[in-house]
């Protein structure tokens, strides 16, 4: 199977050559930077060790930023991911000194040519990245790799489990293999590959960055009360629109602010909202009205402007998204019922009173009034995540561990 898969992809690079120039024309690529999706870089390899850390994207890579700090110093770090976000929070957030580039395809030349250029002397893979000609290349030039923050879908596992030869390789071959939860541990057991349960890094990032001069202004322009609803998804702005109107009875100067997920739909965040004002048009927040968000990078700011927040992609889509981010600013949560991506912290936080979880307008109108009536002590969510605040040392001990 795994010659079978790099005969294959071999013979890709005309049809991933098509793809990545839609992908240009869509927004997601950077035409200038396409060279590194095949292993081409401009930039030299720095002197010294070299540690290659792979994230796909924003998720992954805010969990492996504390990690990254760590080994800062200790050796240089290069970074790859797969997505145009993720690059640009690795512009703001990387160590001094640290290198971003593109992943390349997983085409055997390309992976080569990557290679030959940094020669990584440890290679760390975040999550689910498993790359077959990636992982197999890493094997044959010798050079350890490492699984953190490892999860395994259902889905996954019975997969793997009809490929045994090709789990012993690939997922064998890690020098360590991290779980991210005592389930997904249990499912890569199955394959036969030695776990360590360490904790999950998600759990650990550091609270998101904020412009304290930003949010002094932010808060002078919302006097009264507000909420969040953070990372909403197509069909979730209707519902927290339909909330806002239902609290507007009780609170008529309040400000619900929205920040989809994805900044480019605030036009149309804006118009399904009532022609909101809009971050992105240097429009102030108005007293009774639902204020649209659809900047890049702020979302520390407006977690801080907000006493609690609606986490999206729970009500209407599936797998919910980072629920720890506004714990880590002790605001506690609201979520729809779709948290299967998050399942472990959002115990976590519902057995401390900190997530309350709702299914439509009337239910989230009610949960949010009640918080706005009785603001809850925060820092209970905070307190969720403070047990094991030295994962991202240990892990970054054990990285070291593997240079030769």
């Amino acid at each position: 199977m795994l010659r079978l898969y790099a005969a294959a992809t071999s013979l890709a690079p005309p049809v991933l050559r098509r793809m990545l120039r839609k992908r240009v024309a869509t927004g997601k690529e950077i035409a200038a930077r396409l060279p590194e999706r095949e292993g081409i870089t401009a930039l030299p390899r720095p002197g010294g060790k070299l540690i290659w850390v792979h994230a796909a994207s924003n998720g992954e890579t805010m969990s492996v930023l504390p990690v990254l700090h760590a080994l800062a110093g200790q050796a240089n770090i290069l970074l790859t991911t797969g997505t145009i976000t993720s690059a640009r929070l690795a512009e703001t957030r990387l160590p001094a000194g640290a290198i971003h580039q593109f992943v390349p395809l997983d085409v055997p030349a390309w992976v080569s040519r990557f290679l030959t250029h940094w020669r990584p002397d440890a290679a760390v893979f975040l999550e689910s990245e498993i790359w077959p000609n990636i992982l197999r290349a890493c094997d044959a030039r010798g050079i350890p790799r490492l699984l953190i923050n490892a999860r395994m879908s259902d889905t996954s596992a019975r997969n793997w489990r009809r490929l045994p030869g090709m789990a012993r390789t690939l997922l064998g071959g890690f020098r360590a293999v991290l779980a991210q939860s005592a389930g997904d541990a249990a499912k890569i057991r199955t394959l036969g590959v030695e776990v360590q349960e360490w904790g999950n890094l998600k759990f650990f990032t550091d609270p998101l960055p904020v412009d304290e001069t930003a949010l002094a202004t932010l808060q002078a322009q919302i006097p009264g009360p507000c909420w969040l609803a953070a990372s909403t998804h197509p069909g979730e702005e209707e519902i927290c629109a339909a909330a806002h109107d239902l609290l507007l009875a009780k609170f008529p100067d309040l400000i619900t602010i929205i920040v989809p997920r994805h900044p480019g739909r605030g036009a149309a965040v804006a118009a399904i909202c009532g022609n909101a004002p809009r971050r992105s048009q240097h429009q102030p927040p108005v007293p009774g009205k639902i204020y649209v968000a659809d900047t890049l990078g702020e979302l520390g700011l407006f977690f801080r402007a907000a006493p609690f927040a609606f986490i999206g992609n729970s009500l209407v889509g599936f797998g919910g998204h980072n629920i720890i981010e506004p714990a880590l600013l002790a605001r506690p949560v609201l979520s729809g019922p779709h948290l299967e991506n998050f399942e472990e912290p959002a115990a976590l936080l519902r057995a401390a009173g900190m997530l309350v979880e709702v299914t439509d307008a009337a239910t989230l109108a009610a949960a949010a009034a009640a918080w706005l009536t009785t603001p809850p002590n925060g820092m209970a969510a905070t307190a969720c995540f403070a047990a094991t605040a030295q994962l991202p040392l240990r892990v970054a001990g054990l990285i070291m561990a593997q240079l030769p």
